[in-house]
């Protein structure tokens, strides 16, 4: 973990109402894994505000990559930060998605923005798998065409039926499943909670471990200050309060106790 003083090198829209960018960070992106995070300042908010945690969409040749769309003060601030300006992070944090069994084809299952941290894990892969990818519209669906350069197969489903598959991810997946489900796998999913769970669900139930990336409000994203506590399982059926900063944010997905609607 580094405290670096990271220079924005390039900063531009994509669709959606959706940004990318790219800081220059070499401490940071050499020691950078898939799945792991940053935790950002954004230098004109004011110094009470809390930093807010990114997942690396990419991290190479001295650069982190980051995803985002602007959707609240914290967001919207960050935006508005030209190429040149020097933001404070600290990463990378987190415990990184893990490397696949050699036999298991690779499923990857994100929504909207979660996609990002799934291609710095593709790029990282040996063998390709397939990608399945959902959002609300068109518009949600993003980094496609990178994942298709690296030989990834490309699932698509919006809700409203723009692009791809008419419905949610799990529909493209479900489709999938009926004809390969007795294929092994292993899975790896980022995006909300409901995704999530829906994910673990079906990869316990075809026998898979599954790998998902939890997203919860945080503090300090080191573990101190107990804002991101998750409940979790041990194999011997006891239960814990984990921290998704520290001990995650990547969890197998009988490790997680769901909350009950």
């Amino acid at each position: 973990m580094q405290l670096e003083d990271a220079r924005i090198i390039l900063h531009q829209p994509a669709a959606g109402g959706y940004r990318r960018i790219v800081f220059e960070a070499s401490e940071i992106a050499d020691q950078t894994r898939p799945g792991q995070f940053v935790h950002l300042r954004v230098p004109t908010l004011p110094d009470t505000a809390l930093r807010r945690p990114f997942s690396i969409c990419l991290a190479s040749e001295g650069t982190i990559h980051i995803l985002y769309k602007e959707v609240g003060i914290g967001t919207a601030a960050l935006a508005a930060l030209p190429e040149g300006t020097t933001v404070s992070l600290i990463g990378p944090l987190g415990n990184g998605f893990p490397v696949p069994a050699a036999d298991a084809l690779p499923l990857l299952v994100g929504g909207g923005y979660g996609v990002a941290p799934l291609l710095f894990l593709a790029t990282s892969l040996k063998r390709p798998g397939i990608l399945f990818v959902g959002g609300r519209t068109a518009a949600d669906i993003l980094l496609t065409d990178e994942f298709t350069a690296l030989g990834w197969e490309v699932q698509i489903a919006t809700e409203d039926g723009s692009r791809g598959t008419t419905g949610l991810v799990t529909t493209a997946l479900d489709t999938w499943l009926d004809q390969h489900g007795q294929q092994p796998a292993e899975w790896f999913a980022c995006g909300p909670d409901g995704l999530l769970r829906a994910v673990g669900d079906r990869a316990i139930a075809h026998n898979c471990r599954a790998w998902l990336s939890l997203d919860k409000h945080m503090g300090c994203g080191i573990g101190a200050c107990l804002a991101c506590v998750q409940r979790l399982q041990r194999p011997d059926g006891s239960q814990y309060l984990g921290r998704v900063c520290r001990d995650g944010p990547i969890f197998e997905a009988r490790e997680i106790v769901w909350e009950e609607a």
